[in-house]
């Protein structure tokens, strides 16, 4: 089977493939921010200030920031990341309703189950 697109969704198309691409990799550079938030050892500063803590506010203060600061990298990474995990599931419906799919950052037709035939969007020839 030939995999002809349809020539008015060439823009569309052409657009949405790009957008994909940037949020893909948005995607996976939020992956690795949210990683190291969580891989973050301020925790550990805030509880051996939570030692010292029991005989002086100032350091009960100090290890509050360091548990807000470590929780709020963590939930502004993955506030971040479900965005755009919003925005790569709204394009891939959107190709979905074309008949196609992606995978990785690789597009193909929805019934190409063996991944033999990518489709390059910008190929002219694509579309009748």
């Amino acid at each position: 089977m030939e995999p002809y697109l349809n020539a008015s969704d060439k823009f569309d198309l052409q657009q949405n493939y790009r957008r994909y691409l940037k949020f893909h990799d948005q995607c996976q550079l939020l992956n690795e921010i949210l990683k190291d938030a969580r891989a973050s050892r301020v925790w550990v500063a805030g509880v051996v200030l939570m030692v010292f803590a029991l005989g002086s506010e100032f350091f009960l203060g100090a290890a509050a920031g360091l548990f807000g600061l470590y929780f709020y990298r963590i939930l502004s990474a993955w506030y971040r990341l479900s965005q755009v995990e919003e925005n790569v599931e709204g394009i891939e419906r959107w190709f979905a309703s074309k008949g196609l799919k992606f995978e990785s950052r690789v597009l193909y037709q929805r019934n190409d189950d063996q991944l033999e035939q990518p489709l390059d969007p910008f190929n002219e020839e694509l579309y009748r």
